[in-house]
């Protein structure tokens, strides 16, 4: 989870082609800092360890309890409009057919928490459901989930990528050189996951998967978030890089990052 985190800090400087879609940039700086995707990750994290071995409708409450403890905790984190209304104003929030990538940027506990790939799929389209109900917002949240549980699992990377392509139907032709060329800002799943994709699939080593997401432009934060999670199983992080990072979270958030990581010791 530490790899989703760390995209979305590194990420966040550079939303909206601030970073010139070039892969040299320094990691962290001044304005390198956790927003909505870190916090909602967390959120999902806290709900799914909580709720962990009960029934769906159990699970589904629970998500919706963290979520918003955890929204209204950080209220000014960067969520979209549809979604901070359903976190903030709403005491019993609906699902909203959203297809946004909010529902894959929050999906990486999902990806470690569970031993085989049908139960990571099945919970990780529940972190989806409670508001991002639309087809392509499930399949967001599931295909992240999925490429984290067979990146941890020891599958290569062309295992991945046929899987993605088979199971979820997206196209993985393009590069990251052609896809950075056209790419704009655009906050859906079905854009998005090619983009992370793509950036996890060209790259050597965590930070370069990194680079690699940032590079593509558009919503940085969140397509380093995702490719993140993906790159932290595939890779892990390094000791540095992570440090840096933890140092950046308050303590409460920390504590979630920590009593995660210590489940999954167990």
């Amino acid at each position: 989870m530490i790899g989703a985190i760390l995209g979305d800090m590194i990420g966040a400087p550079y939303e909206f082609d601030r970073g010139g879609k070039t892969k040299d940039f320094p990691l962290f700086g001044r304005k390198s800092r956790f927003t909505d995707d870190s916090v909602m990750t967390v959120a999902v994290a806290e709900a799914l360890l909580d709720a962990r071995g009960k029934s769906d409708a159990e699970i589904r409450a629970a998500l919706v309890r963290s979520m918003q403890k955890w929204g209204r905790r950080y209220p000014k984190a960067g969520y979209g409009g549809m979604f901070i209304r359903w976190l903030l104003m709403t005491e019993n929030p609906q699902p909203y057919g959203s297809y946004g990538n909010g529902s894959a940027m929050r999906a990486s506990a999902a990806g470690w928490l569970f031993d085989d790939l049908d139960s990571t799929r099945h919970i990780a389209a529940l972190t989806a459901s409670v508001s991002h109900d639309h087809p392509e917002g499930i399949k967001g949240a599931e295909s992240t989930a999925a490429a984290i549980y067979l990146a941890r699992t020891g599958s290569s990377m062309e295992e991945i990528r046929a899987y993605a392509e088979r199971e979820f139907g997206y196209d993985l032709s393009q590069s990251c050189a052609a896809l950075r060329y056209k790419n704009r800002h655009d906050e859906t799943c079905q854009v998005t996951m090619p983009l992370v994709f793509a950036a996890f699939l060209e790259s050597t080593d965590y930070e370069d998967a990194i680079r690699n997401a940032v590079s593509l432009g558009g919503d940085t934060d969140t397509i380093a978030c995702i490719t993140g999670g993906i790159a932290e199983a595939y890779y892990g992080v390094p000791d540095a890089i992570a440090a840096e990072g933890r140092k950046r979270l308050p303590d409460d958030m920390f504590a979630v990052l920590a009593r995660f990581e210590n489940a999954l010791k167990r």
